[in-house]
Formats: structure tokens, sequence, C-alpha cells
């Protein structure tokens, strides 16, 4: 399970940091685009907090 949890959660951070990247690369909708990479990363630090507390 932890295994699992953590390909999930680097997959997730990888995305975050690539919609970081292409905020600054696109001409339109550059804030959504860069919020969103803010809530994955914070969604990927979240994932393994939950399954190692269980």
């Amino acid at each position: 399970m932890h295994v699992v949890a953590f390909i999930v959660a680097m997959a997730v951070f990888v995305l975050g940091l690539w919609l970081f990247g292409l905020a600054f690369a696109v001409t339109a909708f550059q804030a959504p685009i860069f919020f969103a990479g803010i809530l994955a990363v914070a969604i990927a630090l979240w994932i393994p907090t939950r399954v190692i507390r269980n």
C-alpha cells in the first residue's frame, strides 16, 4: 500500500511541477493553471501523510 501511495503521490507532484511550468508558457489562463499546480503539489504532499498515519 505504501508503494502505491508513493507512486501516485510522485505522479501528482510531477504533474503539479509541470503545471507550474505550463502556466508561464501559455498566453491565457495562467493563474488557474498555476493554482492547479499548487493544488496538485498540496495533494501530493497530503497523500503520504494520510497513508502513513493510517
